[in-house]
C-alpha cells in the first residue's frame, strides 16, 4: 500500500484519491460508516471512534489517524476494547499515522479521518 498524499479532505493511497474517511482492513480499503458514533457527537463537540464502529479489530497493531489537526476523539470504549484484543493501538494525527503505515505495514490495519 502507498501513500502518496495528504491534505486536508483527501488522501491518496495507491493512486486513487479519497475525501472520505478510510478503514484500511487486511489491505483493503473502504468508507468508515461513522453512523454509530453520531449518537454521541454533542458529548464530543465531533464525532468520536467509538465501539458500536465497524473497527478492524484483526491485526496486531491499529493505526488511527485523528485528521489534520488531531481533533478525532477516540473513545475510552475503543481503547479498552483494544487492551482486551491486545492490538496496539497507535493513535496520532493523520499525517503522523500515514508516516507509520507507509513503513511496515504488516498485521497493521488503520482508521483514517481526513479532516479535522
Amino acid at each position: 500500500m502507498r501513500f502518496t498524499g495528504y491534505s486536508f479532505g483527501s488522501v491518496r493511497v495507491d493512486g486513487v484519491t479519497y475525501d472520505h474517511d478510510l478503514i484500511i482492513d487486511r489491505g483493503k480499503i473502504r468508507k468508515r460508516k461513522k453512523t454509530a458514533s453520531k449518537q454521541f457527537r454533542g458529548a464530543y463537540g465531533h464525532t468520536p471512534l467509538s465501539i458500536g464502529e465497524d473497527i478492524p479489530w484483526r491485526c496486531r497493531r491499529l493505526v488511527i489517524g485523528t485528521g489534520a489537526d488531531g481533533a478525532l476523539p477516540v473513545m475510552k470504549e475503543v481503547r479498552e476494547e483494544a487492551r482486551r484484543r491486545k492490538v496496539d493501538l497507535v493513535i496520532l494525527p493523520t499525517a503522523e499515522a500515514i508516516d507509520v503505515l507507509a513503513g511496515a505495514i504488516k498485521d497493521t490495519n488503520a482508521v483514517l479521518h481526513v479532516t479535522c
